[in-house]
């Protein structure tokens, strides 16, 4: 009897510990849609997420929630990359079909994030959010405009545990992308992310020297980078 006693006692704290991480059955829920309709190449099968029972699921677990003093720095910054990026699918999802998220009018003011009783646009999350409070430049390479230009949608939720590691492992990817980057020892030809955030990249060191410390090639000092045009053609089927 005491065995089993103690067996319950366990079970039950091992419940609330997993109930207890902010925004847990969200990132498990929003994780099973990422895998079942976004390839390894980033590209979004949003026909497929509309009709998915799950992403109507995740939405709602989203936006019951709130980051509060209790939480984590990598678990609040986690979960407003998750947001981003599910309010991005739901903006896409929300007005098909288009061909691009330009197609939208000001997609990125519209006041439609729901979290509790507040209400925000994507641009408030990535600039009155993401950008000044985390300060940290790798998160413009885990957010996603829903267009072929942006870094790809990972096809895996962000964790709080790993932020770190993932955050450079998509930097990584990104710069290592030839459809977006073409990068050598002698040329720069870099995505207008670079161009149009360049007080984030350049915060710490110069451009190159961020580039640098994330890309596959490493670009000699003197070289002048160039900005590749940015497609906005919807990043899915």
């Amino acid at each position: 009897m005491k065995m089993k006693l103690l067996n319950l006692l366990f079970i039950i704290l091992l419940a609330f510990n997993v109930s207890a991480d902010p925004g847990d059955e969200a990132q498990m829920v929003w994780d099973k849609v990422l895998k079942a309709h976004v390839s390894v190449a980033g590209v979004v099968d949003y026909a497929a997420i509309k009709a998915d029972p799950n992403f109507s699921k995740t939405v709602a677990l989203f936006s019951n929630q709130h980051p509060d003093a209790s939480w984590s720095r990598n678990e609040e910054m986690a979960f407003w990359i998750n947001v981003y990026n599910v309010f991005t699918v739901k903006l896409i999802i929300d007005n098909m079909p288009l061909k691009s998220i330009m197609d939208i009018d000001k997609p990125w003011d519209k006041k439609f994030v729901k979290l509790k009783d507040k209400v925000y646009s994507l641009n408030q999350i990535e600039n009155e959010i993401l950008r000044p409070k985390f300060k940290d430049p790798r998160v413009h390479f885990a957010i996603n405009c829903a267009s072929y230009s942006c870094p790809k949608l990972a096809n895996y939720v962000i964790r709080a545990e790993s932020l770190d590691a993932t955050l450079t492992k998509l930097t990584k990817s990104f710069l290592a992308d030839t459809n977006r980057n073409k990068i050598t020892a002698d040329k720069a030809e870099l995505s207008q992310i670079f161009e149009w955030f360049a007080d984030d990249f350049t915060a710490k060191s110069d451009l190159i020297g961020f580039i640098n410390s994330y890309a596959p090639v490493q670009i000699k000092q003197g070289v002048k980078p160039s900005f590749i045009t940015y497609s906005w053609a919807l990043n899915g089927k």
